[in-house]
């Protein structure tokens, strides 16, 4: 894990065997909403959307759906909804907590099933449940947490035991959980004495977010090219994980190269970012970006092949599947996206290329669904979508004629 300072801006990447496969940007000033909580004001109710508008005391108001109202768990939820203005009224004041950030002309979306994540869990005070991840395999470990999780719970608390938490001891779970518990009893404190609208919890900033939910015990170096964000990210591994802070090394800068440069992040970046991107079998991808989805067409380009077209074809969609994958995490695209991999005669070809596309999705720490194959041959995927993605953060918007196009964000 590389992370670059540059003024206000953090840019965080991450590499594998000196290839790019996550990359995130925050700037100091502008923070992240997700995972911020807040005592908010019913402003209106739509009961032909099953929807309401809270104020949160943000430049627009804040959307709830119903479903974010109901019971966390969804073994406890009524088969049937009820209308929203039985739940809610207008006026009435409430908390909630951001799960996607306020994007293109709309609010933030909120909900009051509430999780705070630690570095081994995360703690929702209302689910009732205890949840391992799908990332941890071997079912004597799922065994062992979800026990773990179940004994250290308390009334109608819920558990998540994250990826990070396989192998970990029962101490240690412990630890994390109280710590979780007592954050949510100051947030719930807050919450009574504050008028609404008011901030009650701010979740981390990147640096923290990083250290929490992005290091892993395989990671073999961490390396910082600023002193006092150094200091911050070892102080940090020694509260959540010590075994890690003997690979944290501080950069200074090696002939006349800055951090990313020497690792070859802004190259990288820069190409991962163009809309035609290169395979490296010779076909290439066409990127293209809306409010609405994300298309991606694969075609063959010069890659001929050397037996047949088939075979030609199936190399070059698997390789994309691949591209495709990698780039999604890269420049962390959310909502709907669609994939028009080149036409595959053979069934099982079609087959292992979705195959290949479910494995990649279940190493992506952000929540992505395989749904298949559409009626016209497309590959149809979502991926969570909670900030505003890197592109627009890397791009800047043409005075003229309205259009994205590339501006300087990239630190250099």
């Amino acid at each position: 894990m590389l992370m670059h300072v540059h003024g206000e801006m953090l840019q965080t990447a991450v590499l594998e065997n000196g290839r790019l496969v996550e990359f995130f940007m925050e700037k100091s000033k502008a923070s992240s909403l997700v995972g911020n909580v807040y005592k908010g004001r019913v402003v209106n109710v739509l009961p032909g959307m099953q929807a309401a508008f809270v104020d949160i005391g943000l430049t627009k108001n804040a959307f709830l759906y119903i479903d974010e109202l109901l019971h966390p768990h969804l073994e406890k939820q009524p088969k049937h909804k009820p209308p929203i203005q039985e739940l809610i009224r207008p006026g009435q004041e409430m908390m909630v907590q951001v799960i996607k950030e306020p994007l293109g002309g709309k609010g933030a979306r909120v909900t009051t099933h509430f999780t705070l994540p630690g570095r081994w869990i995360v703690y929702m005070p209302n689910a009732d449940y205890v949840g391992v991840s799908r990332k941890i395999n071997a079912e004597s470990e799922r065994g062992r947490l979800r026990s773990i999780g179940e004994k250290l719970r308390q009334q109608e608390e819920g558990i998540i035991l994250r990826t990070a938490s396989e192998g970990e001891s029962e101490l240690s779970l412990s630890a994390d959980i109280s710590h979780a518990r007592e954050l949510w009893q100051f947030i719930a404190a807050r919450n009574e004495d504050a008028p609404a609208p008011a901030e009650l919890h701010r979740e981390a900033g990147l640096m923290r977010r990083a250290v929490r939910d992005t290091l892993t015990m395989d990671m073999d170096e961490i390396w910082i090219d600023d002193s006092s964000r150094f200091e911050e990210a070892s102080e940090l591994l020694q509260e959540m994980t010590p075994k890690l802070k003997e690979r944290l090394k501080c950069y200074k800068q090696r002939h006349g190269q800055s951090l990313f440069d020497f690792f070859r992040v802004t190259e990288q970046v820069e190409r991962a970012f163009e809309r035609r991107i290169s395979l490296m079998i010779g076909g290439h991808l066409i990127w293209e970006e809306t409010e609405a989805l994300t298309v991606i067409d694969v075609n063959t380009g010069k890659f001929t092949g050397t037996s047949d077209l088939e075979d030609t074809v199936f190399r070059t969609n698997m390789e994309a599947a691949d591209e495709i994958a990698r780039l999604l995490r890269v420049r962390d695209v959310g909502g709907i996206i669609i994939i028009d991999f080149i036409d595959m005669v053979q069934e099982q070809h079609r087959e292992q290329v979705m195959q290949r596309m479910t494995e990649k999705a279940r190493i992506d720490q952000t929540k992505c669904a395989i749904l298949g194959w559409t009626k016209l041959g497309l590959l149809e995927l979502t991926r969570k979508k909670a900030r505003e993605n890197a592109v627009l953060q890397l791009s800047e918007r043409c005075p003229s004629c309205g259009s994205a196009g590339k501006g300087n964000a990239m630190i250099k």
